[in-house]
């Protein structure tokens, strides 16, 4: 009964470990993936600003 108890107790503390680790890693990953849509919405924004200054140069020049 003592070492089911004995292993019992290190299979949890080796799932709090775990849990633990996995935790801390997504919290990481959130963070990662919240700079990457910032990063990713800034790119989009200087797309779109650069799209609309050659549609204003190609209506400027004169068709031939």
């Amino acid at each position: 009964m003592d070492k089911e108890l004995i292993s019992l107790e290190e299979k949890i503390d080796r799932l709090i470990t775990l849990y633990r680790d996995t935790h801390a890693e997504n919290i990481k990953l959130r963070r990662q993936l919240a700079d990457v849509i910032s990063a990713n919405n800034q790119l989009t924004e200087k797309i779109q600003v650069a799209a609309s200054r050659l549609q204003i140069l190609l209506t400027t020049l004169p068709e031939s």
